[in-house]
């Protein structure tokens, strides 16, 4: 296959958040296409975790995104040419209890992610990954777009929301270039949905939480069963985290700014849905409401309009809901039956679909 036009074969890239659940897909992919991949993180802070269980040929700096010396040193040595930056506290629920350390961590780490990169020579073009959360939510019924206003009532919105300022002053202070020439640097950002898929054992996340209990025979709480969101599996956004940083790398100025990536109107579920299709998959899944007194707020209704990557990137989700839960519970099941972690085998499956689909980023 034919992947992104070969742009990342023999790349030098550095990914922020490599440990973590979408970071560390996006590695084995990266690795996959033949890119050299620096990755820059705080250790693992879940046991089992995706990115030990992967043979990953990486090269891993474990360090704080927040130590501004650390970070420009290895971006100095490394000389990447393009940053995936998805090293943050991903929490809504650990931001009510940790806000100052969610707040420098998402937004002083972006920027000194940026700063670094601005004092730097060697990139390219960098793609900022932030989150559906990042919108003003007024609970309504159809999709944010990327110019609808930003905000956030956690701690954890609001620093991602932060995070998209920053990243745009950055862009408009020290990349964009006046006249006819080119700008060094590219800068993006990319907001996805709620992604699953194989891997992630964060707690009070809804899959990870209900394989952990089927895989204890336990049942699984649910807080809120009838809170809907945009479920979409992980390499859904990371194929178009890839595809912005190809044209990124091609030097399409255009492409510099805001996307979204979520899913089709189908794939908006409540919790209970998902739950109740995941069962389907793994019949030791199996849940009941979980009573919370004084509970954090937690939104109820969130929706993606992703018009825009469609029409400008020409960029698709390739699968609907049914394989993406099935994709997701099938990871689980063989990692807790079998002890096999099938990452590689889905990456591979994922793009033969997204070829026989007719996908822009893959051919045969």
């Amino acid at each position: 296959m034919n992947s992104f036009d070969s742009v990342y074969s023999g790349r030098r890239v550095l990914v922020t958040g490599h440990t973590g659940f979408k970071g560390s897909w996006l590695c084995s992919w990266l690795e996959a296409l033949g890119a050299t991949v620096t990755g820059y993180a705080l250790d693992p802070n879940t046991d089992p975790n995706h990115f030990e269980l992967l043979s990953l040929k990486t090269d891993s700096r474990i360090a704080d995104v927040r130590d501004v010396e650390k970070l420009s040193s290895v971006l100095q040595e490394q000389q990447p040419e393009i940053v995936f930056h998805l090293a943050a506290q991903p929490s809504v629920l650990v931001s009510y209890v940790d806000p100052l350390g969610t707040i420098t961590s998402n937004v002083a780490g972006t920027a000194n992610l940026l700063d670094a990169v601005r004092r730097g020579k060697s990139v390219r073009a960098v793609v900022v990954v932030t989150t559906d959360k990042c919108y003003e939510n007024e609970e309504r019924p159809h999709g944010y777009r990327e110019d609808d206003r930003l905000g956030g009532h956690d701690p954890y919105s609001a620093s991602k929301a932060c995070a998209e300022l920053v990243t745009a002053s950055f862009r408009r202070s020290f990349f964009d270039t006046p006249g006819d020439r080119e700008p060094r640097v590219l800068v993006a950002t990319a907001r996805a949905g709620n992604v699953i898929g194989g891997g992630d054992w964060v707690a009070d996340r809804l899959i990870p939480d209900a394989v952990r209990a089927a895989a204890r025979g336990e049942n699984v709480g649910i807080r809120n069963p009838a809170s809907t969101r945009p479920w979409q599996h992980v390499l859904e956004p990371l194929s178009g985290y890839l595809l912005l940083g190809q044209r990124l790398l091609e030097g399409e100025a255009r492409f510099a700014g805001a996307w979204n990536f979520g899913p089709s109107n189908q794939s908006n579920l409540s919790t209970a849905e998902i739950l109740e299709m995941a069962q389907a998959h793994w019949a030791a899944i199996v849940a009941k409401p979980a009573q919370q007194e004084n509970a954090p707020h937690e939104a109820g209704q969130l929706m993606l309009d992703s018009t825009l990557a469609r029409r400008e990137l020409s960029w698709r989700p390739i699968w609907s809901i049914e394989p993406t839960v099935k994709k997701t519970v099938d990871w689980y099941r063989l990692f807790y039956e079998e002890k096999q972690a099938i990452t590689e085998a889905q990456i591979d499956e994922y793009t033969q679909d997204a070829a026989r689909s007719g996908a822009v980023w893959v051919s045969q």
